[in-house]
C-alpha cells in the first residue's frame, strides 16, 4: 500500500460525453474511477444508477469504485455488481443493518467498503472491520462536489488507522482534495485521495493529466 491511489470523481466531469471523459482521465494516470451514486434522498443530489455505469464500464480497465449515497442499499447492491462496480462502499448511516450490508457486497464478489460522514465517530465501524477493504472519511458533507475541505477530519483519518491496526484495509477521503490537503491526510494514513473539481478543471485532458500528477506527488511527498 505504499503508492497514493487517485481516484477521480466523474461526478465533475462533463456527463454529456461521460465516457469520453472516463477514457481521458484513464489515459491522464488515473487510478481507479470514483462513481459518485446519489439518490436525492439520503444526500440531496441525485446523480446516475447501474445502467449508466454499465453504459460507461467498457470504456476502461481501471477498477470502478462505486460510493454508494443511498438508502436503503441492500436491495440495489446486485445492480451496482452486475452494472462492472469493483468495490461497491455504503455509508455508516444509510442502516440500519451494516453487518448485512457489508456481508452481501462480499457475497457479490466485490470488495466492501464503508463511509463515514464528518460527524460520524470512527467507533460507528469498530466491529464491522473485519468486513472490510476500505473506509471511506467524509472530508465534506456528501451530496455536492466542490465544497471546502474540513480541517478537523485530518485528525479522524488518524484515529481510523489506529482502530485498523495491521488489518490490509485502505483510507480512502473524499471531499475537497488538493494538492495542498492531500499531503495532510496521507501524512495521517491515507492511501486513496478521491478528487473531483481539482482534476477535472479545464476540460481537457492534458489539464486532467498535470492535475492528478500535482495531486500525486504531493501525497507521495507526504508519504516519504
Amino acid at each position: 500500500m505504499s503508492k497514493t491511489i487517485i481516484a477521480p470523481s466523474v461526478l465533475s466531469a462533463d456527463f454529456s460525453r461521460l465516457g469520453d471523459e472516463v477514457e481521458a482521465i484513464d489515459r491522464a494516470g488515473a487510478d481507479w474511477i470514483h462513481l459518485d451514486v446519489m439518490d436525492g434522498h439520503f444526500v440531496p443530489n441525485i446523480t446516475f444508477g447501474p445502467p449508466v455505469i454499465k453504459a460507461i464500464r467498457g470504456r476502461t480497465k481501471k477498477p470502478f469504485d462505486a460510493h454508494l449515497m443511498i438508502a436503503p442499499t441492500d436491495a440495489y447492491l446486485a445492480a451496482f455488481a452486475d452494472a462492472g462496480c469493483d468495490n461497491i462502499t455504503v455509508h455508516a448511516e444509510a442502516g440500519p443493518h451494516l453487518d448485512r450490508s457489508l456481508h452481501a457486497i462480499r457475497e457479490l464478489g466485490k470488495t466492501a467498503g464503508v463511509a463515514i460522514n464528518p460527524a460520524t465517530p470512527e467507533s460507528a465501524i469498530e466491529y464491522v472491520l473485519d468486513r472490510l477493504s476500505l473506509i471511506l472519511v467524509m472530508t465534506v458533507n456528501p451530496g455536492f462536489g466542490g465544497q471546502s475541505f474540513i480541517n478537523a477530519m485530518v485528525d479522524k483519518v488518524r484515529r481510523v488507522k489506529a482502530l485498523i491496526g495491521d488489518r490490509p484495509i485502505r483510507i480512502e477521503i473524499d471531499g475537497g482534495v488538493a494538492p495542498d490537503t492531500a499531503p495532510l491526510v496521507v501524512a495521517a494514513g491515507a492511501d486513496v485521495l478521491v478528487a473531483g473539481s481539482a482534476i477535472f478543471k479545464g476540460g481537457k485532458e492534458d489539464s486532467y493529466r498535470a492535475q492528478i500528477a500535482s495531486i500525486r506527488q504531493a501525497a507521495d511527498a507526504a508519504r516519504r
